[in-house]
């Protein structure tokens, strides 16, 4: 209780520029990244997904499932340390390339949001009348067509409640770039605390921090969601 009277946050008001121009903006920055990148690679699994070939829709299924029962950590630590070894055996070189710690953490994500986006997108196109391909068809188009032209637009409507939860949760999960040593908003407060010995204020900021952008991004999400519902 003591030390609990002696709370100094005065802290925050030296460390602010280091807090939000250098850690929240990376964490900004690969969220939007990843969610960008997630859309457009969760985009084509499921086109593969729902392709009717059954060896391209069972390997748009591997891939799916196999990433999505694996930790992001773990899929970090993979990226960052065999990618190197796996673009050497790729270009023929004789020494591991060299991919680098921000590299590994935005293609980490964008891989792992497109497995968790390719199920959300996944439901929305068939949750779609089949009415809709059927139609596509008559009209002469290919599966691609009708999938970019017909069902994924009026999907996307229906899964875009969805995504932004997604995208709320992989603003959250974008902390774990601190086993990269990357300097994120989480470990920006971590190395002011360790540095200033201010670890309980650092991480009540942070912690408030969060709460409040998360729950602003989810109470429009769920004023979104009722609105596409009605």
């Amino acid at each position: 209780m003591e030390y609990l009277q002696n709370l100094d946050f005065s802290i925050l008001e030296k460390s602010w520029s280091y807090l939000f121009i250098t850690g929240m903006k990376f964490t900004i920055s690969l969220t939007v990244v990843a969610a960008l990148g997630g859309l457009f690679f969760g985009s084509i699994l499921v086109v593969m997904r729902l392709s009717g070939n059954p060896f391209v829709a069972g390997t748009s299924k591997a891939i799916v499932n196999l990433i999505r029962t694996v930790p992001i950590v773990l899929g970090i630590f993979f990226f960052y340390f065999m990618m190197p070894y796996v673009g050497a055996w790729i270009t023929g070189s004789e020494r591991p390339v060299q991919v680098g710690a921000v590299a590994s953490a935005y293609v980490a994500f964008m891989v792992f949001e497109a497995a968790y986006f390719a199920e959300i997108m996944r439901a929305g196109v068939q949750s779609i009348s089949t009415g809709q391909m059927n139609a596509g068809k008559a009209l002469g188009l290919s599966y691609i067509q009708i999938m970019r032209l017909i069902l994924l637009p009026q999907a996307f409507r229906r899964m875009l409640p969805a995504i932004l939860t997604q995208t709320i949760v992989l603003f959250q999960d974008t902390s774990l770039v601190y086993v990269l040593s990357l300097t994120d908003f989480v470990g920006a407060a971590s190395k002011i605390a360790q540095r200033d010995n201010r670890m309980v204020e650092m991480y009540l900021f942070v912690a408030a921090t969060y709460f409040i952008i998360c729950f602003m991004c989810s109470t429009m999400v769920n004023k979104l969601k009722r609105k596409v519902a009605a």
